[in-house]
């Protein structure tokens, strides 16, 4: 219960940490979403590094690298993390939070679209009522905007084709955020200097009233908070049930929603409350159908584990003989025991 308690609270970091993210990213104007996603990439390695070598967690890379396939597929997701990562930083820096929010509450939808489409998965009618009601609302959404949302499916459709990449990839959280840095760090390093090169860059540069050393460090901060939200999300995940875990992703979009509302007042007109209304009635509808599930998968598994404990039983008086004395057997009328 213990380690449950504290999986929990790795769990509450690690979302609450993702959902905080608006408040951080404005600090570092007036740099620009490419300047900033490119030293964002860059610290994220020097970060993640650091972690893996305080760990000593370096065994899993010579395997991989005699596996060219994982290697490229490593490649293609983190192409997509970057555009998901440049579309946020440029969605909040240019007044979109609660746009940018709405892409991590239709995500869920788009990868069960993906399971569907991709991996030929058979939906429950819960599901497909949720996909339904999630299509429904891009469309009010649409005609609330006035435009297509293409800040929240851009997000939505990169984030889910990068989970899509990563299992086929298989690797752990920060394994996986060590392989995708590494393979963006040089067009990032490369980037920062072609921008310091021609006085575009913001790192390392004093600008009175603009840039200064502070605003350097931000830059290397925006690195660790890339990995440390990261680390506490693989410890939640080996203490929390993935239904536990499942549920507090919806707290990141959560708190996005509230800072673009609340902080940032961004305007909300009853189309978009009414598309995002639909949304919440989805996840709902997700939600519900995901932990009845749950309890039938486990409601199964005690009914197969009695069945088992039971048949053991009979086989143990049977060897025993009539009347033989079976240690731990279950006396007439009483319920076999189930070691749990």
């Amino acid at each position: 219960m213990a380690e449950g308690r504290r999986g929990l609270w790795y769990g509450f970091a690690a979302y609450g940490i993702w959902g905080l993210f608006p408040l951080f990213w404005p600090l570092l104007e007036p740099a620009g979403a490419a300047d900033i996603l490119a030293n964002r990439m860059v610290w994220s390695m020097v970060a993640v590094a650091l972690m893996l070598l305080v760990q000593r967690r370096w065994a899993w890379i010579r395997p991989l690298l005699a596996q060219p396939r994982r290697l490229a597929l490593s490649a293609l997701a983190a192409a997509f993390i970057s555009v998901n990562w440049g579309v946020y930083i440029w969605g909040v820096n240019s007044g979109h939070v609660v746009e940018t929010s709405l892409g991590y509450f239709i995500n869920p939808l788009v990868t069960i679209g993906f399971g569907v489409l991709v991996l030929r998965e058979r939906l429950r009618r819960a599901q497909w009522a949720a996909v339904g009601i999630g299509a429904a609302a891009v469309v009010v959404l649409t005609v609330g905007y006035g435009r297509l949302p293409w800040i929240a499916l851009t997000l939505a459709l990169s984030f889910a084709t990068y989970g899509l990449l990563k299992k086929r990839v298989a690797l752990g959280g920060p394994e996986s955020l060590a392989l995708e840095s590494a393979a963006m760090f040089p067009f990032a390093l490369a980037f920062m200097g072609y921008l310091a090169v021609h006085g575009q860059g913001s790192f390392g540069r004093v600008v009175p009233g603009e840039y200064g050393w502070g605003h350097s460090g931000l830059l290397i901060l925006s690195g660790v908070i890339t990995a440390v939200p990261l680390m506490c999300f693989g410890a939640a995940a080996v203490r929390v049930p993935l239904t536990t875990l499942g549920l507090l992703q919806y707290l990141a979009p959560v708190f996005q929603f509230l800072i673009g509302v609340a902080v940032f007042h961004e305007s909300m007109p009853p189309a978009r409350w009414a598309g995002f209304a639909l949304v919440w009635a989805a996840l709902v509808v997700l939600t519900v159908d995901a932990l009845r599930r749950v309890r039938a998968d486990r409601a199964a598994a005690a009914a197969a584990r009695a069945r088992v404990a039971g048949a053991d039983g009979a086989a143990a008086v049977t060897v025993a003989g009539p009347g033989g004395a079976v240690p731990g057997a279950a006396a007439p009328g009483e319920a076999p025991a189930v070691t749990r």
